[in-house]
C-alpha cells in the first residue's frame, strides 16, 4: 500500500491565496474590470503582483501565499526556493518543505530531511504551528510506515496514526482516520472491526475513500453485519463523488446481478480513462490512492470485456473485448487473475 503526503491544512487565520484575494480590494476590482481575461494565466499572474507588492510592503503572510501559490501550480522549485527562505519564520513552509523533501517535489528525494521537518512541526511548542501537528503526525507515521528516513516500524506507525486521528476529531488528521480504516483492514491478523471503526470516523468527517471502503464492508459482512441496502447506499454515494474503486464494484454487483445494460453503460465510461493522465488527476481531485483507482478502472475494463465478449448488454465484439481484457491486466495483474480464475470455473 503505498500512501501519499497530506495537503497543508487550512490555517484558521488565513489558509489560501484565493482567501486572501478575496479580501483585496484591488483584487476583485481588477476581476470585475478585465472580465474579458478572467482566465487562470492572468489570475495567476495577477495574484503574484500583488503579492510582490505586498511583500515589498513588509508583509509576512505574502511571502508564504507566494510561495504556496508556486506548490498548487506545479512550480515546485520555485516554491521550493520561496519556502526555504521564510521555514524560520513560517510553519506553514516548513511543513510544505517536509512534504517536499519527502515526495522529491522541486528536489531529490531527501526522505531524512522530510521526517526533521515533520518532528520540528510536532514538537514545536508554537501556538502558530497547532493546526499543522496531526497532518505532521500523519506523515511521519507514514515514515515509519514505509521506512523511509527512519527506520520502518509499523507500531510507530500506528501510534502516530492513532495521535493524529485524535479519536474522530473532525479538525484533526482525516486522512489518518482513513488510513488507520486501511490498516486494520490488511494488516495478519486483520482487525475489521478497528477497520470498521476508523472508517466509519472518516467517512463521517467527509473522507471519500472510506466510503467506499464501508460500502464493501457492509456488502460482504466485514467488521459488520452483511447489510446490501447500506453498501449500496454507500458504494453509490462515493462513486458519485468520485471513487472509482467504488465505482469499479458497483459494475461488478450489477453484472452479478445481470443488470447487464446498466453494466455496460457503467463500465465503459470507467474503463475508457486514461490512465496515464486520469489516475494522478483522480488521485489528486479526490485524495484516493492510486492503488485502489487502478483496481476499479481494471475491475470495469474486466467486466466490460466479458459483456463485450458474450454479447450481454451489447453485440458481440471479440476484438474490443480482448482490448478491455488486455487493459485489466495491465492496470491490476493479480485482480485480473483473479477474476480470470473466476471466468474458467463459470463463476462470471
Amino acid at each position: 500500500m503505498k500512501l501519499t503526503s497530506e495537503e497543508l491544512p487550512k490555517d484558521p487565520v488565513y489558509s489560501s491565496l484565493s482567501q486572501y484575494a478575496a479580501k483585496n480590494q484591488s483584487f476583485s476590482q481588477w476581476r470585475k474590470e478585465k472580465s474579458d481575461h478572467y482566465s487562470h494565466a492572468n489570475l495567476v499572474d495577477k495574484a503574484l503582483q500583488l503579492l510582490k507588492e505586498r511583500i515589498r510592503r513588509g508583509d509576512a503572510v505574502a511571502y508564504f501565499l507566494r510561495g504556496q501559490l508556486y506548490f498548487e501550480e506545479g512550480w515546485y522549485e520555485e516554491a521550493l526556493e520561496q519556502f526555504e527562505e521564510i521555514k524560520e519564520k513560517d510553519h506553514q513552509a516548513m511543513y510544505q518543505l517536509g512534504v517536499m523533501y519527502y515526495d522529491g517535489l522541486g528536489t531529490a528525494v531527501n526522505a531524512e530531511k522530510g521526517v526533521e521537518y515533520m518532528n520540528n512541526i510536532i514538537d514545536s511548542p508554537c501556538p502558530k504551528a497547532r493546526h499543522l501537528q496531526f497532518a505532521a503526525a500523519y506523515n511521519l507515521g507514514r515514515a515509519y510506515y514505509e521506512g523511509k528516513g527512519v527506520k520502518r516500524s509499523n507500531e510507530e506507525a500506528e501510534r502516530l496514526w492513532l495521535f493524529a486521528a485524535d479519536n474522530g476529531n473532525p479538525k484533526a488528521s482525516v486522512k489518518a482516520q482513513s488510513i488507520l480504516g486501511l490498516y486494520y483492514s490488511t494488516k495478519e491478523p486483520k482487525e475489521l472491526e478497528k477497520a470498521f471503526y476508523w472508517h466509519s470516523e472518516a467517512c463521517g468527517n467527509g473522507n471519500l475513500e472510506s466510503q467506499g471502503a464501508l460500502g464493501l464492508m457492509y456488502l460482504y459482512g466485514q467488521g459488520i453485519r452483511q447489510d446490501t441496502e447500506a453498501a449500496l447506499h454507500c458504494l453509490r454515494e462515493a462513486a458519485e463523488r468520485g471513487n472509482v474503486c467504488a465505482q469499479g464494484h458497483l459494475v461488478e454487483y450489477y453484472y452479478n446481478m445481470k443488470f447487464f445494460t446498466k453494466c455496460v453503460a457503467f463500465s465503459k465510461r470507467i474503463a475508457d480513462y486514461d490512465e496515464a493522465h486520469d489516475i494522478p488527476m483522480i488521485a489528486k481531485v479526490t485524495d484516493c490512492l492510486p492503488e485502489f483507482i487502478c483496481r476499479g478502472m481494471a475491475m470495469a475494463a474486466f467486466y466490460h470485456a466479458r459483456c463485450l465478449q458474450l454479447g450481454l448488454g451489447i453485440s458481440k465484439d471479440e476484438a474490443a473485448a480482448k482490448h478491455y481484457y488486455s487493459k485489466a491486466c495491465r492496470l491490476n495483474p493479480t485482480l485480473a487473475d483473479e477474476l480470470h480464475s473466476l471466468l474458467i470455473r463459470q463463476r462470471i
